[in-house]
């Protein structure tokens, strides 16, 4: 059964992005399809997508660095280098896993398809 999932790592610290808000959108819609924060681990506690509500087409995770980098005392400018971060990418085949991680610093990250 396919699904997608992230996590998050900040490399500042160099442990998991605990507490940050990550939104799911369908690109070209409004409103998302799902909101969570991350766990202790930097994970969502469930799959951001699966089973029916996985199909194919192209999406948009969204993480919310500079509220959580603040809240973890990081010395920001105002505005922040980086704030929101968002992350389109496509969904070709409903039946694979799609994981989307995330590698946080203040004033940098990557991402890759993960496993």
């Amino acid at each position: 059964m396919g699904r997608l999932t992230t996590h998050v790592l900040d490399t500042a610290s160099g442990k998991p992005a605990a507490g940050l808000k990550i939104e799911l959108f369908r690109a070209g819609q409004d409103a998302p399809l799902k909101v969570i924060r991350t766990n202790a681990d930097g994970r969502a506690d469930a799959p951001l997508l699966e089973g029916g509500d996985f199909t194919s087409g192209q999406y948009e995770l969204r993480f919310h660095a500079g509220e959580y980098l603040r809240a973890g005392g990081a010395a920001l400018p105002d505005p922040a280098f980086l704030d929101v971060i968002p992350i389109r990418f496509g969904i070709a085949d409903p039946a694979a896993h799609y994981h989307v991680p995330l590698l946080l610093s203040p004033y940098g990250y990557s991402t890759y398809r993960g496993s």
